[in-house]
């Protein structure tokens, strides 16, 4: 039974006697062996079978063997398959032009049988060689490659994280100062708040014994006539209360603005814990007044809140105020932009079957399609350098699919607008 793993030689010579020669010769010696007479028969059979050696006469009819080899080696498939020439000639410039050609070796007839078993078993040898290294370059340059891609994407994945731990401590931090702030604010503005009610109820009962005393003696005499002149008792009477008035709304305001610091530092709240969202959205939106609110001849942005009735809902509230911020903070941003006469920002919350829904539209020009598919990207922005990192809207999707089980999607409309919408899941 043949052995499968024959080398395979292609004897191409128009010689019969020198074709039987080798033909035996050869086969005794193990190897699998075919035969063409002349130079185009080799090459056709070429095209059907891919020889591991190609012994090839110089002097064909036809073409002879050095265009036969000539066309082999400009051949993709062929090239790679060694040739030795066979002649009768000795002069060193053919042996050099068929060399040039891509030949490795010559032998000369009449053959000489060891010479030519060496030659052949030499340059299979080496063609081996050749392949098996090949075939370690082309794995080592697989591995290179696969390496240099897992390089690439721990890096991305080291950078994003990084970049997360970089802001979420800077958000720490920030919530740290803010809780900071607010506590110092706090305990004074309850005192001056607390104090007001009475400051106005002594203003009161002072004002009203000085008008006892106006009308059980109209002619206090001339020093205070000129003092009430003076002092204008006439427009207290009537400022006062007002100005106290006033000086009570305002207090209430910094109440108001200190538990919104409270209620988006939220420090005391990392655990995962029922919440009210639409308190986080207020708190973030009271943050975020001053870049709203209207400014000489700027209109401001219009904040629109849909608020429907919704459940507590177990989450991060730390979390979620980092979301808002972000969605908000670019929607402000495009807004900024577009300068649109009129802006806005709409805010709709409602309760659905087995999540929260919370839709921020902003009607800014829109995103390009192209654009929208990367949003979620880590380092993806179109924001100038320093401007924007590209790590909010990746650190939002992380927070709301990651953390919270969520989905987070975003529909937008060149020359229109954009809607973020989150979905977060809800027992009912």
């Amino acid at each position: 039974m043949d052995n499968p793993n024959k080398p395979i030689l292609l004897i191409v010579d128009d010689n019969p006697t020198n074709i039987k020669v080798l033909f035996n010769f050869l086969k005794e010696s193990g190897f699998k062996v075919l035969v063409a007479k002349d130079g185009e028969s080799a090459l056709s059979k070429l095209q059907e079978i891919s020889p591991d050696l190609v012994l090839l006469d110089v002097m064909m009819p036809g073409i002879d063997g050095f265009e036969t080899c000539r066309r082999m080696k400009e051949d993709p498939k062929l090239k790679e398959i060694p040739v030795i020439f066979m002649t009768a000639l000795s002069d060193t410039v053919d042996k050099v032009k068929g060399l040039s050609l891509g030949a490795v070796d010559y032998i000369t007839k009449p053959f000489q049988q060891e010479e030519v078993l060496a030659r052949i078993n030499l340059h299979l040898k080496l063609r081996s060689l050749t392949l098996d290294l090949a075939q370690k370059n082309e794995k080592l340059e697989n591995f290179n490659h696969e390496l240099e891609r897992q390089v690439e994407e721990r890096t991305a994945e080291l950078k994003r994280t990084q970049s997360q731990l970089v802001l979420g401590e800077k958000m720490s931090a920030l919530g740290q100062l803010v809780a900071g702030v607010a506590h110092e604010i706090n305990n004074p503005v309850n005192f001056i708040y607390g104090n007001l009610r009475y400051a106005s109820e002594y203003t009161h009962g002072l004002l009203e014994l000085v008008q006892k005393y106006q009308e059980k003696d109209p002619d206090p005499g001339e020093e205070i006539e000129e003092l009430i002149e003076e002092i204008d008792l006439e427009f207290v009477n009537e400022d006062l209360p007002r100005l106290l008035n006033s000086m009570q709304i305002g207090a209430e305001r910094i109440r108001e603005i200190v538990l919104s610091l409270r209620n988006f530092s939220r420090v005391d709240e990392a655990e995962f814990k029922e919440a009210d969202l639409h308190a986080g959205i207020d708190s973030t939106l009271m943050i975020l007044h001053s870049k709203t609110k209207a400014k000489g001849d700027d209109p401001g942005i219009e904040i629109i809140r849909d608020y429907g009735k919704l459940p507590l809902v177990k989450c991060y509230p730390g979390q979620l105020n980092q979301v808002f911020m972000n969605l908000l903070v670019n929607a402000i941003d495009a807004l900024e932009e577009n300068r649109k006469s009129e802006r806005k920002i709409e805010i709709i919350t409602q309760k659905r079957e087995k999540d929260i829904e919370i839709r921020i539209t902003d009607n800014a020009g829109g995103i390009p399609p192209e654009v929208q598919d990367k949003l979620f990207n880590p380092f993806f922005t179109t924001k100038p350098v320093g401007k924007g990192t590209g790590l909010g809207l990746a650190i939002v999707h992380s927070i709301i699919v990651e953390k919270h089980g969520g989905t987070i999607e975003c529909q937008s409309q060149v020359n229109d607008g954009t809607a973020f919408i989150l979905r977060l899941p809800v027992d009912n």
